[in-house]
């Protein structure tokens, strides 16, 4: 299904921001996910992040996999950059590119599937190298474009589609950030747009990776064995006059502003996933610290949230690699290629 074009009516009012632009410019085409999909709120949450940093969209580049999570940069920032790679392969064409040109803004939209199963290790990396991007891990548990299949990240005792219950321990991508270096991490909800804008802004703030992983709920393939309501039930017991299959209505999962410390939160299928934001006296530039409260939580059947660690004085891909202020991009191809004596001069060094 191709993306719908929204249309271009705006009314007079709207507040604009230093650039001139109203959110409706930070906008893109009109989403074809489920509705009450968690990634639409996520997006929502990029529009408002973008619009009040005043960040201009043409000097922006929305970089994806493969996957439902994927399919969020069509849906903002129509006039930035974009490339939708190969399934897994996201982080080291961003990589690439922030290499090439270091003076865009580089968004990276992920999935639980595409971040932490084919494209593990791309990711791991683009955390060593510690590029200078946005790393939003749109994180549900499933395969939601392939109907549902257990990711990574899913947690012991899910049930999938069919009603089997997963038994491998889940990938979690803040603790492995954490492992890695990363010089950002965070957790936060989809629907919880209060916690969640802070957080992208501060994100697109930080010079390094910033890896903010989002608990986005599936609202498509909660069914379950043993369930009249099921679609195997269903399939199991009518006579079907077309091959057909059937999405329910579902409304988007939004926190309340005022929500405590932790914040019990009723899933679409009727379970409950507990979310605790980090205290005011929380200290997110210690890693081992944040390694254990996030290890705490989880062992009190918890998921941490909120800005989790940053270190400011890390030093990014292109410090590493001591490349030169100037975008690589823009460089005259006298400076890019120096001639073959600067290149016999250099191989002389691996001799």
């Amino acid at each position: 299904m191709t993306s719908i074009t929204k249309p271009p009516v705006r009314h007079p009012g709207l507040p604009r921001n230093a650039l001139g632009l109203t959110k409706r410019d930070y906008e893109g085409a009109m989403s074809t996910l489920c509705a009450g999909c968690g990634h639409d709120s996520v997006t929502a949450a990029l529009i408002q992040s973008f619009w009040e940093l005043d960040l201009p969209p043409d000097r922006a580049a929305k970089m994806s996999g493969i996957g439902c999570s994927s399919k969020t940069t069509a849906y903002f920032m129509k006039e930035s950059h974009g490339f939708n790679s190969v399934h897994g392969r996201m982080p080291s064409v961003t990589s690439g590119a922030n290499a090439a040109n270091r003076d865009l803004t580089y968004i990276g939209i992920s999935g639980d599937g595409d971040s932490l199963s084919i494209g593990l290790g791309q990711l791991c990396h683009a955390i060593r190298r510690n590029v200078n991007m946005l790393y939003m891990l749109e994180n549900n548990g499933v395969y939601g474009l392939t109907k549902g299949q257990f990711s990574a990240s899913a947690d012991i005792g899910s049930m999938s589609k069919k009603g089997e219950a997963n038994e491998q321990a889940p990938i979690d991508p803040v603790l492995l950030a954490l492992t890695l270096g990363a010089s950002f991490v965070a957790r936060s909800f989809s629907g919880d747009k209060t916690q969640l804008v802070p957080i992208i802004k501060a994100g697109l703030s930080h010079r390094g990776f910033a890896l903010i992983d989002v608990i986005s709920p599936c609202v498509s393939f909660n069914d379950h064995d043993g369930s009249t309501k099921s679609y195997a039930y269903m399939r199991e017991h009518e006579m079907e006059a077309v091959d057909a299959d059937f999405v329910p209505l579902r409304r988007e999962i939004i926190l309340p502003e005022d929500h405590a410390a932790v914040t019990v939160v009723q899933l679409h299928d009727g379970s409950t996933v507990r979310l605790r934001s980090t205290s005011p006296d929380y200290n997110p530039t210690d890693r081992e610290k944040a390694y254990k409260h996030v290890r705490s939580c989880q062992k009190r059947g918890e998921v941490a949230t909120g800005l989790l660690f940053i270190d400011e004085a890390g030093r990014d891909l292109h410090d590493m690699n001591r490349t030169v202020k100037t975008p690589l991009a823009e460089l005259p191809f006298e400076t890019l290629c120096p001639g073959k004596g600067a290149m016999d001069a250099l191989m002389e060094r691996y001799r």
